[in-house]
């Protein structure tokens, strides 16, 4: 069988110890860093019997599927999200596995964040180099309040690290949310309003859904305080068009850390947000880890070999196995 890997944006999944499982298949691995059009992925898959997609950098949808008639199997690293159309693939008999998701490497690359842009490394570390010393006064963690919205696996384990760097916490989220951090310690925020208000770091640790895109607001984020740091690992689309650059402007918060973007890969260096001289930005980096690929494609690959075996594992439209391609 004919396997396509699109997107391998830094050229080491053929790298990874797993990838060694595909050895009794021909493989293709694409590293195109453009957005591609429609064509281009039509030419691209078009001999594919397999995909293997790298989280969402590459959209599916069902004018795409209807010109590629041979693809049987869309193996999906992580969870399926709104990238994918998954009725459309139902409807084509294409199916889609997926595999699992770790908290780990993105709470870390939060954390890594948060230090950073409160202790100010960056511009200190680049002023260092061009021999000045000193240039600037950042914050120690200790006693700041960590706002937390989404008490998920990510924002539990941030929770604890703040718990070690002796950070109060203060939830905003659902109400099991809420509940959850109460029942671990930390402090569930009275209102969306005081949340905001009270926090010194806001982290927004939610998933993208029809409920939670364009949830922040540019009035969320006017009630932040003047010195307030703003942290997105998760996805921009949480924070409403426009809103963030805007607040920064306007001086509230002061800070940001962002990895996340509205249209990625960001290859633009005169980006408002990659030149703005209070917001630290990671090119996407929350899962791009070498543990954290050896799981994600490990699990991709396991479900493309048990496809072909004919025995699926992990179907997310179990539908589309009757219907067949």
């Amino acid at each position: 069988m004919h396997i396509v890997i699109p997107d391998d944006y830094q050229n080491v999944i053929s790298t990874l110890d797993c990838f060694a499982r595909l050895g009794n298949h021909k493989v293709t691995v694409l590293h195109q860093l453009q957005p591609a059009t429609e064509d281009q992925l039509v030419e691209r898959f078009a001999d594919a019997d397999a995909l293997v997609l790298t989280r969402e950098r590459t959209r599916i949808d069902a004018a795409l599927l209807d010109r590629l008639p041979k693809l049987k199997l869309i193996s999906q690293t992580g969870k399926v999200s709104s990238h994918l159309d998954l009725a459309a693939c139902t409807a084509r008999g294409v199916v889609v596995t997926e595999g699992r998701g770790s908290p780990v490497a993105p709470a870390e690359l939060a954390w890594a964040l948060i230090l950073n842009a409160r202790r100010q490394l960056v511009p200190a570390i680049n002023a260092f180099r061009q021999g000045r010393w000193q240039v600037n006064l950042g914050q120690a963690l200790a006693g700041q309040t960590l706002g937390i919205w989404g008490y998920g696996k990510i924002g539990q384990r941030l929770a604890r690290y703040a718990r070690a760097f002796d950070m109060p916490v203060l939830v905003w989220g659902s109400e099991s949310s809420r509940a959850a951090a109460q029942a671990d310690g930390h402090q569930a925020a009275a209102s969306r309003e005081a949340f905001f208000a009270e926090a010194n770091i806001v982290s927004l640790n939610l998933r993208v859904s029809d409920s939670t895109r364009h949830l922040v607001t540019g009035e969320d984020l006017a009630r932040m305080k003047p010195d307030a740091l703003l942290v997105n690992v998760s996805r921009a689309e949480l924070i409403a068009p426009g809103a963030l650059l805007e607040a920064l402007d306007n001086g509230r918060p002061g800070f940001a850390a962002l990895d996340v973007y509205e249209s990625e890969p960001l290859l633009d260096p005169a980006h408002p947000l990659l030149q703005h001289p209070r917001v630290l930005c990671t090119p996407h980096l929350g899962y791009v880890e070498k543990a954290g690929y050896e799981l994600y494609f490990g699990d991709a690959f396991d479900n493309v070999l048990a496809f072909f075996e004919g025995a699926p594992m992990n179907v997310a439209n179990p539908e589309a196995l009757e219907r067949g391609r």
